[in-house]
């Protein structure tokens, strides 16, 4: 007789052991698309069309005629399902979730169980991480903003900031977006509102809550996707180091940036925001691109985007602003001046 090793983990405590063994997400593939726990494999019991009809049938028919529709549907994949957690887990040896750990998730539990692999189903599946993940947001942290102006070296500041051994949290890197107009860099594709907060819940469950996070400061949105309001609040209340670097430095650096990317993006791109960069102005940037006078156009923008910067600055609270003015040289120096200067104005 086969006894059954199936056992049921918190969500807690699958991150405490989550590199022990992968993680199936037995949800269908627009379920997970929309939002999923990082690190998942989707192996889905039913297709989209499949979960449909029999979300419609225990509606009108009931449970059994529910389930009975769904052994249909599933009977000719089993074969395919355990040899894909095999190629998965060659140790036999999985979590496994759905939406709330119910009925799919049983189900898949059952059968690689049967194969002889080690199971543990993740209580109230997928539904209790988001729970777990919002709560993250309501945790109190101690936040370092690092500000400044477009162009101001931020995002690789931040990097040699945790290359020091410091918490960080790239926000931009999570929502594969930069921030500005032209913040996709015509090459990435941004998450979900729902898995940009499940990344960053992710990262905060990771931090240690008495030692220092360090962040850049942001907008409410990122490109399409929006820092959890309660979080974003929070980040306002913070001590902000505002990096005061020179235009001609930044001019340099962003002409550079931009300087490769395609001709028709930046046009796009600058076309969306022709209200607000002022038509003419936004008619000498598009004619700077055509002409391929990229130091021009990134000067023109760059007014626009320095008084979008200083509209946004002066909503902060003076109090929590640090302005630090030094001359740029590379990204692991200016992370020493800022981990210096937060030491002076701290003690």
């Amino acid at each position: 007789m086969h006894l059954l090793m199936i056992s049921r983990v918190s969500i807690e405590d699958y991150f405490k052991q989550r590199d022990s063994a992968p993680l199936l997400d037995v949800r269908a593939p627009m379920e997970f698309s929309k939002g999923h726990i990082p690190g998942a494999h989707n192996l889905p019991l039913f297709s989209d069309e499949e979960r449909a009809i029999i979300g419609t049938l225990y509606k009108q028919e009931g449970r059994e005629t529910a389930i009975l529709t769904g052994f249909d549907f599933v009977g000719n994949k089993w074969r395919k399902f355990i040899e894909t957690a095999v190629e998965l887990a060659p140790d036999k040896r999985v979590f496994v979730h759905c939406w709330r750990g119910g009925m799919r998730s049983g189900a898949m539990a059952w059968a690689l169980d049967f194969y002889g692999f080690e199971v543990s189903v993740l209580e109230g599946g997928y539904k209790a991480f988001r729970h777990w993940i919002l709560d993250a947001f309501e945790q109190d942290y101690k936040l370092w903003l690092l500000g400044g102006m477009t162009g101001s070296h931020k995002t690789e500041i931040l990097h040699e900031i945790g290359l020091c051994g410091r918490q960080i949290i790239d926000l931009e890197g999570l929502a594969h977006h930069q921030g500005s107009a032209f913040g996709s860099m015509n090459k990435w594709t941004q998450p979900t509102q729902e898995q940009f907060e499940n990344e960053l819940g992710n990262i905060l469950r990771g931090m240690h809550l008495q030692e220092a996070i360090w962040v850049e400061d942001e907008s409410r949105t990122i490109g399409k996707v929006a820092i959890p309001n309660v979080f974003w609040k929070q980040m306002q209340t913070k001590s902000l180091i505002e990096i005061h670097i020179g235009r001609e430095e930044r001019l340099n650096f962003l002409t550079q940036e931009y300087g490769s990317l395609n001709k028709d993006f930046l046009i796009e791109k600058t076309e969306q925001i022709r209200k607000r960069l002022g038509f003419d102005r936004a008619a000498l940037a598009i004619q700077a691109i055509k002409e391929d006078n990229m130091r021009e156009f990134v000067s023109i923008v760059l007014d626009y985007y320095d008084k979008a910067y200083q509209g946004c600055i002066s909503r902060r609270h003076p109090d929590t602003i640090h302005a630090l003015q030094f001359e740029y040289a590379t990204p692991r120096e200016s992370a020493q001046i800022v981990m210096k200067f937060v030491r002076y104005i701290t003690y």
